[in-house]
């Protein structure tokens, strides 16, 4: 049986210590399905760039942070993901509606609305997270963050029963390759200092404010 692009990902970085860009340029090449579809879509901050690879959203770059190589193109799941981001930037999206692929499980195929004709798509977004278990676990903490809030690196340090793991939580944080929708920019110092964001300080001082928006 062919096995997927997340469970091939996951057995390169266990074995290598890749990062997760490298991780999915070393994925695609075990599959030999080419480099990823990438698309960029406009924001309030500059232009990000979404890849997808066998239909998970695999990456969510933001302005001048590193990137892995990909193919223009649009598909289900990078419109799904565009339209999801406008919703957000204009303040009528306070949650992003995402269906986490676990390692190893296939994604079922996102289906074009037909009743628009806009590039909107039906059903949650499926994302891969590629990363070492201790990443996952701590992207998926990230997604239960709700919009709006913040928490410092030790308190989610301490939700995972990892209460002296804050560093490690947020090189895990600085890792993540789906910003915005893995909220890793509700993250902050234990002062409330806004430390550790890969879009930079502005970036995520812009986000949270729109989030904090009447």
């Amino acid at each position: 049986m062919q096995r997927s692009a997340v469970a091939i990902a996951r057995n390169v970085r266990c074995k290598t210590g890749l990062g997760p860009v490298t991780a999915i340029r070393r994925t695609l090449a075990i599959k030999s399905v080419g480099k990823p579809a990438v698309m960029r879509v406009a924001s309030p901050f500059g232009p990000l760039r979404l890849f997808a690879a066998a239909d998970h959203l695999v990456g969510l770059y933001l302005p001048d942070r590193p990137a892995p190589d990909g193919v223009p193109g649009e598909n289900a799941v990078l419109a799904g993901c565009a339209t999801q981001l406008e919703e957000y930037f204009a303040g009528t999206r306070r949650a992003f509606a995402v269906r986490v692929i676990e390692p190893g499980e296939p994604a079922r195929a996102m289906s074009r609305s037909s009743s628009s004709s806009s590039s909107s798509s039906s059903g949650p977004l499926p994302i891969a997270l590629i990363g070492t278990p201790f990443q996952r676990t701590v992207w998926r903490a990230l997604l239960d963050i709700p919009y709006g809030e913040t928490r410092s690196y030790g308190e989610l340090a301490r939700q995972l029963d990892r209460p002296r793991a804050s560093r490690a939580v947020g090189a895990a944080n600085g890792a993540n390759p789906i910003s915005i929708i893995v909220p890793c920019h509700r993250l902050v110092g234990s002062d409330g200092s806004l430390t550790g964001y890969a879009g930079g300080t502005a970036m995520k001082r812009g986000l949270l404010a729109l989030e904090r928006r009447p």
